[in-house]
């Protein structure tokens, strides 16, 4: 990419006769790929009203990833920066959901999760190989991860959970400096959506009447939908659509790889049958706080279901590496699987009375976050310390999530 590709930029030095708002503090925002975006969007509501604050957005090595990480930020509308624009930009915090492009900028980093949290997933090897699995793919505690030539990637590592701490203590003791126990922002979020359930389940299409039924997917071929291409279709023909309205939710990484289009089209059946399918962006959490019953995967859509209240019936996925104490590993012990050679309405009631009996809810909502209902105040700290700047006196919002904009069929 050449300098003629690049654009006004309201953080640059060169464009600064064209800015009505001068003196701002600079926040870039680093989008490799809509997972990211995702969480990182959670983050920014956290600046909203400062007049002291310009946010900025940039997809780190563009040219290598993913289309759906500019779609993602062009329907967002805020300005953004070439990537080797961003390189030579200077900024005076910059917003991270992965560590890619984290060692070609130099300023005050905070390096949040996206899922579930760090410290998910066992490292992995793909079976009848001695090759590794990718660094990214293990638990996102270890030195290679956060380290690079003896110093740390990043200035701030927000953490969900105390377990967390003691992992990275083992792992990569060198990066306690930086962590902070933030708790969990897409929990918090999750938790004041609650209240508003009946206006999800009307913008989902749910009767008073009929039960919300999500069915989920993580990515990869392991996932549900990596493993059963017909389980949207196989539920629907199951569950009476009088008494049931089935909701789809898949991983952004689904529809970034195979594209928008395809997931359509192979849904295409499914959608006809009445799925009500939510867009990769945004309305997960929507549907989870709609959802009576969820069908999922090891993903972490799954746990935050568990936590919202829904019952988890969860499909067989086997050969996915849990860690012990995590919120995945525990729902795979304590919730109900899923059989495909038995009848789907029954096994919804088990999975709820035994939701009711084991008091899961209020398990894996300790087990996701350790700072309920404390991650915008303790976010908005770091942020402001690493920009030097006082926090706004303003309250910290908690805002519900958007109604969900189902996927046109």
């Amino acid at each position: 990419m050449t300098e003629t590709s690049w654009v006004r930029s309201p953080v640059g030095r060169a464009d600064r006769h064209y800015a009505t708002r001068c003196g701002t503090k600079s926040v870039l925002v680093l989008v490799p790929h809509p997972v990211a975006g995702t969480r990182l969007f959670d983050l920014l509501p956290l600046l909203e009203a400062d007049h002291r604050v310009q946010v900025v957005f940039t997809d780190p090595e563009a040219g290598d990833n993913w289309q759906a990480a500019q779609a993602f930020l062009r329907s967002h509308g805020g300005v953004v920066l070439p990537w080797p624009q961003a390189r030579r930009s200077e900024f005076d915090l910059v917003l991270a959901g992965s560590t890619r492009g984290l060692d070609d900028l130099a300023a005050p980093t905070l390096l949040v999760p996206h899922g579930g949290g760090l410290g998910q997933y066992r490292p992995w090897r793909p079976p009848d190989t001695a090759v590794p699995r990718p660094r990214h793919h293990g638990t996102g505690l270890d030195p290679d991860q956060l380290m690079r030539n003896g110093r740390l990637r990043a200035d701030a590592l927000a953490l969900v959970h105390d377990r967390e701490h003691a992992l990275l203590a083992r792992e990569c003791p060198q990066a306690l400096p930086a962590a902070v126990v933030t708790g969990d922002i897409a929990l918090d979020r999750l938790t004041a959506s609650l209240p508003h359930r009946g206006h999800y389940r009307r913008a989902l299409g749910a009767a008073d009447d009929q039960e919300v039924v999500v069915v989920t997917s993580t990515w990869s071929p392991r996932s549900a939908f990596g493993r059963h291409p017909g389980l949207f279709d196989d539920v629907l023909a199951e569950l009476p659509g009088d008494r049931f309205r089935v909701v789809g939710a898949l991983h952004p990484n689904i529809w970034a790889h195979h594209g928008a289009w395809q997931v359509r089209s192979w849904l295409a059946d499914a959608l006809r049958a009445g799925l009500v399918l939510v867009p990769p962006e945004e309305g997960w959490r929507a549907a989870l706080a709609a959802a009576d019953h969820v069908i999922g995967d090891y993903g972490s859509v799954t746990a935050y279901a568990a936590a919202a209240g829904a019952a988890v019936l969860l499909e067989h996925t086997p050969g996915q590496p849990l860690l012990d104490g995590t919120p995945a590993a525990v729902l795979a012990r304590r919730t109900p699987r899923r059989r495909h050679d038995r009848p789907l309405p029954p096994q919804l009631a088990a999975a709820r009375k035994a939701r009711d009996r084991t008091g899961l809810p209020e398990l894996i909502r300790g087990l996701l976050s350790s700072r309920p209902g404390e991650a915008g105040r303790l976010l908005r700290r770091t942020m402001y310390r690493l920009l030097g700047l006082p926090e706004p006196a303003r309250g910290v919002p908690a805002s519900p999530v958007p109604l969900p904009v189902p996927v046109a069929a």
